[in-house]
């Protein structure tokens, strides 16, 4: 399970250190693709062929699902460390997370999230006061946090 939150920058060449005990967790080579609300999402192989497997239930006659799925996969790619513990993010996905110097890196269960930490601040302050009412509504009786 990855979680945690930590900050790092990205290079001028798009490396990126990726946190120890999130590389020990992702193994040699892993999936960074386009995430949900401007952030890049980051999959070990095994959880991103149970992602893929999901998707390919999805039906093609379904515009939503042949967007998401086009959106989602268009953007992946296949990632390594190098020596340093760095990974290299693709110009494109740069972009799309709006990432060009300081960043924020989280674990969230099956993924790593990574985030410019001006849009993580935003989420942050805009989530942190409604956090009660969102487990209320998530969460029935019989679950205790």
């Amino acid at each position: 399970m990855f979680i945690g939150e930590y900050h790092h920058s990205i290079d001028d060449k798009g490396r990126l250190i990726i946190p120890c005990r999130f590389r020990e967790k992702l193994g040699d080579k892993f999936i960074v693709t386009r995430g949900i609300e401007n952030c890049l999402f980051v999959y070990s192989l095994e959880s991103w062929n149970n992602i893929v497997n999901k998707l390919e239930t999805l039906p093609f006659t379904k515009k939503d699902a042949r967007q998401f799925i086009r959106f989602f996969l268009s953007g992946a790619t296949i990632a390594e460390f190098d020596n340093q513990g760095r990974i290299n993010i693709s110009s494109p996905l740069i972009s799309y997370a709006g990432i060009y110097k300081e960043c924020v890196i989280i674990g969230t269960g099956d993924r790593i999230e990574i985030w410019s930490e001006e849009s993580w601040n935003d989420f942050f302050t805009s989530a942190k006061d409604s956090m009660s009412d969102i487990a209320e509504n998530l969460f029935n009786e019989s679950v205790n946090l």
